[in-house]
């Protein structure tokens, strides 16, 4: 089973390997999935209290230097061989089948929420604002602290949130780039600022990608299985990363495909979600909050 996920080999290899039927090897893959998936989803995704959206935020601060930030939110392409009776709905742009795999990655490179299973000609904001995740955000029932002063001010407190590009609605919880060719300095730099927290996310899944090569060609299963073998690689990848830490060479390239012509938001944002997206760019020019290299990379 390891190699089934790690070398990337389909059910056709292993029958032919260990003489098994074809029948035979996908009940054997569904049944340790499912063991896996069942035994680790609690460990690996634990329930999140306010401890630990604080610890996370800490972590990105330190890592990226961006205050209050407690996920990085993308969705991704995953090759899956076209379902039976599904006509074009798993068709992407880029000409070849696939489910999104929707998450939400901390500054250690695992996940903290992942969904499944999506069709491709769903928008990013779509989908998350159809999952339970985004109904509890917007219900606050996540146990996400209360409006923390940023660092090195006193009156200038801002919520916990995620930040995610343009293809997703900015609120009170999520943040996204300004948009536009003409930007501002200011803008410029809270685009910068928030693009180092972002590509965590991107990241996770390349460091997914790479230890697990099944993402590298077209899943071969039925739809429920490929999505069973999905989340149990991202189980296993949050339990390696605890165990076995990180390594620089697992993140060297990303192999799922990039969000091309992304499909923006059509959601307008709130005055209050606008007010705090200026608050964090104001903070990051000013003397407290800026750093001594952003004006280079904008």
């Amino acid at each position: 089973m390891n190699s089934y996920l790690e070398s990337g080999c389909d059910q056709k290899d292993l029958h032919l390997t260990y003489r098994l039927g074809h029948s035979t090897i996908g009940y054997v893959i569904r049944r340790v999935c499912t063991a896996i998936w069942e035994t680790l989803k609690e460990e690996c995704f634990p329930e999140l209290t306010q401890e630990h959206w604080k610890k996370i935020a800490d972590c990105f601060y330190q890592i990226t230097q961006f205050p209050n930030c407690i996920g990085a939110i993308d969705g991704k392409h995953v090759r899956i061989m076209k379902p039976k009776l599904s006509g074009s709905l798993f068709h992407n742009y880029k000409h070849y089948y696939s489910i999104v795999l929707l998450a939400i990655a901390d500054a250690d490179y695992k996940f903290v929420y992942i969904d499944v299973g999506s069709f491709e000609k769903d928008a990013d904001s779509t989908i998350f604002e159809r999952t339970n995740f985004f109904k509890k955000l917007e219900n606050n029932e996540l146990n996400i602290p209360a409006s923390q002063p940023l660092p090195g001010t006193e009156n200038l407190s801002l919520p916990y949130i995620f930040v995610g590009d343009e293809a997703f609605s900015i609120s009170q919880h999520i943040m996204r780039p300004y948009r536009g060719k003409i930007l501002s300095e200011e803008k410029r730099i809270f685009n910068y600022r928030l693009s180092r927290a972002r590509r965590n996310v991107e990241s996770t899944f390349g460091i997914l990608s790479n230890k697990w090569k099944i993402f590298h060609t077209p899943i071969n299963g039925n739809l429920d299985l490929a999505k069973l073998i999905i989340k149990t690689c991202c189980s296993l990848h949050n339990y390696v990363r605890t165990r076995d830490g990180f390594h620089i060479e697992d993140a060297m390239s990303v192999e799922f495909a990039h969000n091309e012509g992304i499909r923006t938001a059509t959601i307008r944002p709130t005055l209050q979600s606008t007010r705090i997206r200026n608050l964090f760019t104001n903070y990051f020019v000013s003397d407290v909050g800026s750093v001594s290299w952003q004006r280079e990379y904008i």
